[in-house]
């Protein structure tokens, strides 16, 4: 995953972009939870990186997640939460797409 990807889809050091890819994930997130984006989800994980400028160091890369990664622990963690996988739209998934 490369820093202009996120910063292309709105998370920025300034905040969430209107109109954006990242200000409709937080909508959706928000809506989908009863009003609040919760800490450690999709929203707030990319937020949290394109407030910091930079994804290297996190594990998400353009040829998979990288073993021993920050990465790598967040799918695992959330694939024991889920029963063994990681679900579609959950913050692992949705951080390695972008």
């Amino acid at each position: 995953m490369s820093d202009q990807n996120v910063h292309n889809a709105g998370f920025t050091s300034a905040g969430i972009r209107g109109d954006s890819l990242a200000s409709s994930m937080m909508s959706q997130e928000a809506r989908a939870s009863g009003g609040g984006v919760r800490s450690g989800g999709p929203t707030a994980t990319l937020q949290e990186m394109g407030a910091r400028g930079s994804t290297h160091s996190s594990g998400f890369t353009s040829s998979g997640i990288s073993s021993g990664s920050t990465a790598s622990q967040m799918m695992s963690q959330e694939a024991r939460s889920h029963g063994g996988g990681t679900p579609r739209g959950g913050t692992t998934s949705t951080v390695q797409s972008i």
